[in-house]
C-alpha cells in the first residue's frame, strides 16, 4: 500500500505553496502554461504518498474538475485581477475590500476543488498505484495543460517546486 503521509491535501497544498518560491512558480505555470494549480499540487501530494499519475489519469482527473475551474474559479480570478487596476471606480479602498472578498471566495472555490481531488487521491492510494515520482507527476501535469514540453522558464519553475517538495 502507498505510504500515507497522514497529511490531507489542503494542509499539504498550503505547506508546499507557502514554501519559498513555490507560490511564484505556481503562478508562472498557471499564467504561462495554463496549469491548474490545484491539480499540480494534487500531483505533488500523490507523489509524496508514493502514487505516480499517468497522462491518462491526469486527463481523467482534470475532467472531474475542469467544469468547476472554468465556470467558477477562473471567472472569480478574472474579477479579482481586474479589480486590482480598474474599471472605474477601482482601485479605491472600497474596491480593494471587495477585491479581498473575491479573493477569499476564489480561495474557497479552489479548496472545494482540492476536496474533490483528495477523494480521487484516496482512491488511487487505496488501489496501491505505482511508486511515486514527483518530478514525473509535476512534468506530466504541466505537459497536459501546456500541450508541449516545458520551456526554460517552465522547467525552472518546476525545479523550484520539486526542490520544495523534496524538503517537505
Amino acid at each position: 500500500m502507498a505510504a500515507d503521509t497522514g497529511q490531507g491535501l489542503w494542509d499539504f497544498a498550503l505547506r508546499l505553496y507557502g514554501a519559498p518560491g513555490v507560490g511564484e512558480a505556481c503562478l508562472l505555470l498557471q499564467d504561462e502554461s495554463g496549469v491548474d494549480v490545484p491539480v499540480l499540487l494534487f500531483s505533488a501530494w500523490l507523489a509524496k504518498n508514493s502514487v505516480t499519475l499517468s497522462p491518462t489519469e491526469i486527463a481523467r482527473i482534470d475532467g472531474l474538475v475542469a467544469g468547476w475551474r472554468n465556470e467558477v474559479i477562473e471567472p472569480l480570478r478574472a474579477v479579482r485581477r481586474r479589480l486590482k487596476s480598474g474599471p472605474h471606480p477601482a482601485p479605491t479602498k472600497e474596491t480593494e475590500t471587495l477585491r479581498n472578498g473575491v479573493k477569499g471566495v476564489e480561495l474557497g472555490s479552489e479548496r472545494i476543488e482540492l476536496v474533490v481531488l483528495e477523494a480521487e487521491g484516496q482512491a488511487l492510494m487505496a488501489a496501491d498505484a505505482l511508486t511515486g515520482d514527483a518530478a514525473g507527476n509535476l512534468r506530466n501535469v504541466v505537459m497536459f495543460f501546456r500541450g508541449a514540453e516545458p520551456d526554460e522558464r517552465t522547467a525552472t519553475a518546476l525545479a523550484v517546486i520539486e526542490n520544495a517538495l523534496a524538503a517537505l
